[in-house]
């Protein structure tokens, strides 16, 4: 299903970043698109938690290549 919700821990899973890690990106508006259905819940889709990951590939550990 593209549509597939899943929680902060399986995003940790998916991209090796810690809990802690995942919170600061949402917080600085830097990480995979979420939702808060409600104040303490936080969902991603799967589908768009993979793009954000293939989003960020490079060849070349430069800064400014």
């Amino acid at each position: 299903m593209t549509g597939e919700f899943i929680q902060p821990s399986d995003v940790a899973e998916l991209t090796g970043l810690s809990l802690a890690a995942l919170a600061q990106l949402r917080y600085r508006g830097k990480g995979p698109r979420f939702f808060k259905p409600t104040p303490h819940k936080v969902l991603y889709k799967r589908a768009e938690v993979i793009a954000w990951l293939e989003a960020s590939a490079q060849t070349s550990t430069e800064a400014f290549a």
